[in-house]
């Protein structure tokens, strides 16, 4: 069963000399805007076995010289792959580790001595239980230490890795704002083992382990930059396309505190590795015509004028054969013979995007419609990782298919309890409480007792405490209800509102239980069941607590194992991909883009407002101020203002998708 299908989805199919060149030359030529040695990969797993041969070379080599291999490491989840890869050898191929001295890169502070979330913690269940290493060589910061302790501790932990020698290997992720171990932007290049306060954007990232924001440690202990900087070699790794922003102003961009991560820029050994995904906006994938000569496709065409009309400010039909000229794109002249006629092409390609029938348009010519206009009706399922993704993401969309005859299901993957605040249930339980005296006259002995008990935990409960089985299935009733009225709403038939309830999210904290097999046969019995000729799954993959990743990897173990079973309705069937509260489909890649009226645009934001509980009170709004409606609306007006400066029709709002290929 392939459980990591979403891993392989690359919007950018661009040829393998741009990012695994064959020559020192060509190299040279295509990364000469990348101010750090960077090596991308196809798959993750082919960057993690990069990594660790690196990583056994320099271990096998020190026991051979009978020397110390000193290792920095850190935390992060890009680096799990690497220790289980780690792990393997040593269990599989003998890899001893007895060598081997470890420094973990920062630990929280301060901490009471029988604090459970440790970095520490973290490291060793992640590695260093699993191999051979002598204990007594593992060290870390004491985050249980006094503050006034803190100077003189980091200044010892400074002397103990330069007593060993120094680090051989520092193995580090990257934070969303350029990070190193906790190097929060603002640290200097000097920086060296220091008390450091915690960002938000760290603390959201940090709350995957700790269940709660608040339970977060406000500082850390971490090894500085300039403690960084004296490895003798350095990885950062990196994996999916929520790290493509950073990487590339890591990679490319000027050495700024700003940055912590771009003080590698001045390191002669620092390597970082990444996948496909993850490298989506270095200049060398997204815009290789400015590196060297192209072989052209269409997407790639595509994605050339639409980068240079927003250079030029200019719509696509007023481009002229000197902006092509002055911008490096002179080899579309030659390929196309003039502006007018590369214009014209991409044009018509996007404007065969817009349509305003997401089911297809019965009765009517579909040969340059992004949807086939047979079958119809069609059946269709909208897979909803949460209980309100529909809507955020493409409640349009969602309206249209039903009022244009469609029969819809909607499938919501998780309960979302975990985003349900506290007060929600006292709420919720106030109003049974007092259902149960005024009509019941106090009589249900059920509902009183669980009244008290849940009374009870939420007055005692401890930051970051998991909710007792009987709370969260309150709070996933609370998240049914709201989806159920949503649902209504849009006139969608109860009997066609599936809560799927997938095991893996079911762990009571934000940090979820491995996506596995049981998830996979849930969606599956859905999808044969109902045999669909349309299937939309979340696309944004860059959720950052993961949620919507595992959802879409169920669904797409599921179309598999349908695959291999060589199902007969899935010949019949597509598969989209949405986006919604946290980021949007580029220009270049859309290939269905479904107007939004203003009327529709406000029948949206009321379904998404259905949603009660996810407004001024969900748990886990991010960094972002806005409320989930209006991310929604400003994200689909914002691609509806790109159409439009492009020279296509000017539309209120715009909902966007990308199709997986199934074959």
């Amino acid at each position: 069963m392939k459980l990591n299908l979403s891993s392989k989805i690359v919007l950018n199919k661009i040829s393998p000399e741009f990012y695994q060149p064959d020559t020192a030359v060509k190299r040279s030529e295509i990364t000469r805007f990348e101010k750090i040695t960077t090596d991308i990969f196809p798959s993750i797993d082919e960057g993690v076995r990069h990594i660790a041969d690196q990583i056994e070379t320099e271990i096998r080599s020190r026991q051979r010289e009978g020397r110390f291999c000193v290792i920095g490491m850190g935390t992060g989840a890009s680096l799990v792959p690497v220790y289980d890869e780690l792990i393997r050898r040593h269990r599989e191929e003998k890899l001893s580790f007895k060598n081997v001295v470890a420094f973990n890169a920062y630990e929280y502070f301060p901490l009471l001595p029988d604090t459970k979330n440790r970095s520490i913690k973290q490291l060793r269940e992640y590695f260093l239980d699993h191999i051979d290493i002598d204990q007594q060589n593992i060290f870390s910061p004491d985050g249980t230490i006094e503050q006034e302790a803190v100077q003189e501790h980091c200044r010892l932990y400074e002397q103990r890795i330069n007593t060993f020698g120094g680090l051989d290997i520092m193995l580090l992720g990257i934070g969303r704002m350029g990070n190193i171990a906790s190097n929060e932007p603002g640290s200097s290049l000097t920086s060296v083992s220091r008390l450091i306060l915690i960002d938000s954007t760290s603390r959201e990232e940090i709350a995957q382990t700790f269940g709660s924001n608040e339970s977060i440690p406000p500082c850390s202990i971490t090894m500085g930059v300039k403690t960084i900087l004296s490895a003798r070699k350095i990885f950062i790794t990196a994996w999916g396309e929520e790290k493509a922003d950073i990487i590339r102003e890591m990679v490319e961009g000027k050495v700024s505190d700003a940055i912590p991560a771009s003080f590698l820029q001045t390191h002669d050994n620092a390597h970082v590795v990444i996948d496909l995904a993850a490298s989506a906006k270095l200049t060398r994938i997204r815009h290789p015509w400015l590196v060297t000569s192209c072989k052209w496709t269409d997407k790639l065409v595509r994605s050339a004028l639409i980068w240079l009309c927003q250079k030029t400010g200019k719509p696509i039909l007023k481009l002229t054969n000197k902006d092509y000229n002055e911008n490096g794109l002179s080899e579309l002249l030659a390929l196309y013979g003039s502006a007018y006629n590369a214009n014209i092409k991409i044009f018509n390609d996007l404007q065969h995007t817009i349509t305003g029938w997401p089911g297809g348009k019965p009765n009517a010519d579909d040969s340059n419609r992004p949807e086939r206009a047979t079958p119809y009706p069609k059946r269709v399922i909208v897979f909803s990782p949460h209980p309100d993704d529909d809507v955020i993401s493409m409640g349009g969309t969602l309206r249209r298919l039903v009022q244009q005859g469609h029969d819809v299901h909607v499938a919501y993957e998780t309960s979302g309890n975990i985003a349900v605040g506290d007060e929600e249930v006292v709420r919720f339980m106030h109003f049974i409480n007092g259902f149960n005296q005024i009509f019941a006259e106090g009589k249900d002995e059920v509902i009183k007792k669980k009244y008290q008990e849940i009374k009870q935990f939420l007055k005692n409960k401890k930051e970051g405490e998991i909710d007792t089985q009987d709370i969260r299935t309150i709070k996933g009733l609370i998240r049914r209800g709201e989806a159920r009225t949503a649902s209504t709403y849009n006139a969608i038939p109860l009997d066609h509102v599936h809560f799927l309830d997938l095991p893996f999210y079911e762990s009571g904290k934000i940090e979820k239980l491995p996506m596995g097999e049981a998830d996979v046969e849930i969606v599956r019995q859905l999808i044969a069941t109902v045999k669909p000729h349309q299937i939309y799954v979340a696309g944004d993959l860059a959720d950052p607590h993961g949620t919507h990743r595992k959802c879409t990897d169920a669904v797409l173990a599921a179309l598999d194992l349908e695959k291999e079973a060589k199902a007969e309705w899935l010949k019949e069937c597509r598969v989209w991909m949405y986006r919604g509260a946290w980021a949007e489909w580029e220009v270049e890649n859309i290939e269905m883009c479904v107007p939004v009226s203003p009327e529709e645009l406000r029948a949206k934001r009321n379904s998404i407002l259905k949603h009660q509980s996810q407004m001024e009170s969900a748990p886990f709004m991010g960094n972002d101020e806005r409320l989930f409606w209006q991310r929604a609306e400003d994200r689909n007006r914002a691609t509806a203002k790109l159409y439009d400066s492009l020279g296509l029709a000017c539309y209120e709002a715009m909902e966007a998708f990308v199709e997986y290929k199934l074959s």
